[in-house]
């Protein structure tokens, strides 16, 4: 993968998945305001608390410029999506007047950040690969089929098990199941398009996979958090977004990313369903 501005043999290192990582030559130090953005994501969306997650944010964004402008602006494009989402509340609401909203301001999320990218910094970190001009692996079509069983597995437990489906708002009516399925997987799709492919792919370019990986898991965490996996839904949601973020640098495929996503959404649309009506589906365990 090719990035904007001078790379040399010193300052590049390689995956394993052929994804460049510390592309911009970014001092081992410069981790400290990425964290630093980490840690705002936590304060805005776990403690829903802005008046210490907006000044930690943009401090970050500031002190980056000590490191270098490269990352600066990568980050500054990160603090600009998530300012962007943190000006609603993105707790479980399924009322059509909330998904019109969310709609919007999730779109503007991915598109804003990206826009900036392409026009004003004339680069393209941020993409949303299609294509790749491979087939998935036997591996990846096998974890993919593996995804619906897992998530039969761990999800009653999670969701039943510690009262976390009560985060969601009961559904019982044709209409209402409708809107939370939208929703659920509405999300999910941005999910990828924004943490996958653009805070992770940003990230990436300054500092080795596992870092950046890490990195785009702290914020996942954080904005699930306030969706409502809470209870020890961070414990199962943590490695689904490290899953994700190693599965984007091995396939360099969205597609693939969502279906995975998607798949997984799937089984906690029906878990909900089944927790708010527990005679409705007979296929889970608890």
């Amino acid at each position: 993968m090719r990035h904007a501005g001078r790379v040399s043999s010193t300052e590049t290192r390689t995956t394993h998945a052929g994804t460049v990582g510390n592309a911009e030559g970014t001092p081992a130090w410069g981790l400290l305001p990425a964290i630093g953005v980490v840690a705002s994501a936590v304060l805005l969306f776990g403690f829903e608390a802005p008046l210490a997650g907006y000044p930690l944010l943009w401090a970050s964004v500031a002190c980056a410029l000590l490191v270098s402008r490269a990352l600066a602006r990568d980050l500054l494009l990160i603090a600009v999506g998530l300012s962007i989402v943190s000006t609603i509340s993105v707790a479980a609401d399924i009322s059509y007047p909330n998904i019109i909203r969310m709609g919007i301001v999730l779109s503007l999320t991915v598109a804003v950040p990206w826009a900036l990218e392409r026009f004003v910094f004339r680069r393209d970190a941020i993409r949303f690969p299609v294509r790749t001009g491979r087939r998935w692996l036997p591996v990846e079509r096998a974890y993919l089929a593996a995804v619906v069983p897992l998530g039969w597995l761990i999800l009653p437990g999670y969701f039943v098990g510690s009262g976390a489906y009560r985060n969601w708002p009961a559904v019982d009516e044709p209409d209402e199941i409708w809107r939370l399925f939208l929703g659920v997987n509405g999300v999910g799709i941005w999910d990828e398009l924004f943490f996958i492919c653009t805070v992770f792919s940003l990230l990436l370019r300054h500092f080795p996979m596992w870092q950046a990986n890490l990195l785009q898991a702290g914020i996942f965490v954080s904005f699930l958090w306030e969706l409502g996996y809470r209870e020890w839904g961070p414990a199962m949601t943590v490695l689904f977004a490290l899953a994700q973020g190693y599965l984007f640098t091995r396939t360099r495929n969205l597609v693939y990313v969502v279906c995975v996503h998607l798949l997984f959404d799937l089984m906690v649309f029906l878990v909900i369903v089944h927790a708010h009506n527990p005679g409705l589906l007979r296929i889970f365990w608890l």
